[in-house]
């Protein structure tokens, strides 16, 4: 099995199962209005509301799942930069963003320390600003 090295321009999943289901419903929701103005009988206006039930439950796991998932990386980062920071550096630990520790999660333990301190004095305002300062990148193939 040939692992491929992630990086900046790479490290973005796609879910193509999620994607073709999403297709999949947004057909059937479309069928169903269809059916709708053109029948109106309960049978169509029962398959209406069981479309957009079935993409509403769609938007809802799916969201579910990223929460969990950031939620988790928050954790495993606010561990980790307990680890690597020094101990005067702790306190900085939790005035980074949700969105900060997402994207400060693919940076070696080396660079961290440097990384952090630039976050925190508003060098880097973004994700992307983040990420594209990584220069031993770790990957993240475990994500949901």
């Amino acid at each position: 099995m040939s692992k491929v090295q992630q990086n900046l321009k790479n490290h973005t999943r796609i879910v193509p199962m999620y994607i073709g289901v999403f297709y999949l419903f947004g057909i059937n929701l479309g069928w169903a209005i269809y059916r709708v103005g053109s029948e109106r009988t309960l049978s169509a206006i029962v398959g209406l509301l069981v479309a957009i039930a079935l993409v509403l439950l769609f938007v809802s796991v799916r969201t579910q799942i990223l929460t969990v998932q950031d939620r988790v990386i928050r954790l495993e980062m606010q561990l980790r930069l307990a680890r690597v920071l020094p101990p005067d550096r702790h306190a900085a630990i939790g005035q980074l963003t949700h969105k900060q520790l997402v994207a400060l999660r693919f940076a070696s333990d080396a660079e961290l320390p440097a990384l952090v301190q630039q976050v925190l004095a508003g060098q880097l305002p973004s994700q992307k600003a983040i990420k594209a300062q990584v220069k031993d990148w770790q990957a993240d193939l475990l994500r949901a």
